[in-house]
């Protein structure tokens, strides 16, 4: 389950240097980036800074699984840019989120910085159980509002692809997939994932 801020103050871990940060509710993306790197999942909400637990073997290799989908098919057709988390993405100014994957097309390029990238086309989440109602809500909402063209939500549990598609500034299902099927995207026209090989070994 994500921890916050308090949370792990409360556990009494590394107090004195939390304490040197503001509380839940008052953080800005200023003090967001004087924190040190770290290869855990912080998240920047409303206010709240969310860390996360390390992900699953599992939830890894099915990252692992999609991204070199995503990036084999965007290399050969030179359509932008891939990445997958730890990476901030800055959807708004104080809001601040790390999809597992992120696609940010030839036409947006100039939306990347080298601290963090801008508003992507696409976005990937693969569920967790400290994830999924984040995943489905809080970031389905900023996603949406952030104008991301294209959602998708990787579900371990049920062994299921959703895609969602930005239409006049609300997402659209474009699909469901499940074993035996195979996934594909609006935004990189063309592309498809079998399920299987998402979730194969």
């Amino acid at each position: 389950m994500a921890q916050t801020l308090e949370e792990l103050k409360a556990e009494g871990l590394t107090l004195e240097v939390l304490e040197l940060f503001p509380r839940q509710g008052k953080w800005t993306e200023r003090y967001y980036f004087s924190l040190p790197e770290t290869n855990r999942i912080v998240e920047l909400s409303k206010g709240r800074l969310i860390i996360t637990p390390a992900p699953t073997t599992e939830h890894q290799r099915i990252s692992s699984n999609l991204y070199f989908l995503v990036r084999r098919y965007i290399q050969a057709k030179k359509l932008g840019e891939a990445c997958y988390s730890p990476l901030d993405v800055r959807l708004w100014p104080d809001t601040i989120r790390q999809p597992d994957i992120v696609f940010m097309s030839n036409e947006h390029k100039d939306r990347i910085t080298e601290r963090y990238w801008g508003v992507p086309d696409l976005v990937m989440e693969i569920l967790s159980e400290s994830t999924e109602k984040g995943d489905r809500t809080d970031k389905f909402s900023e996603y949406e509002k952030a104008g991301i063209l294209e959602y998708w939500i990787v579900d371990p549990f049920g062994r299921l692809i959703e895609v969602y598609v930005l239409d006049q500034n609300s997402y659209k299902m474009l699909g469901k997939w499940g074993t035996g099927e195979v996934a594909y995207s609006k935004v990189l026209a063309g592309f498809q994932a079998a399920v299987d090989d998402v979730f194969g070994e």
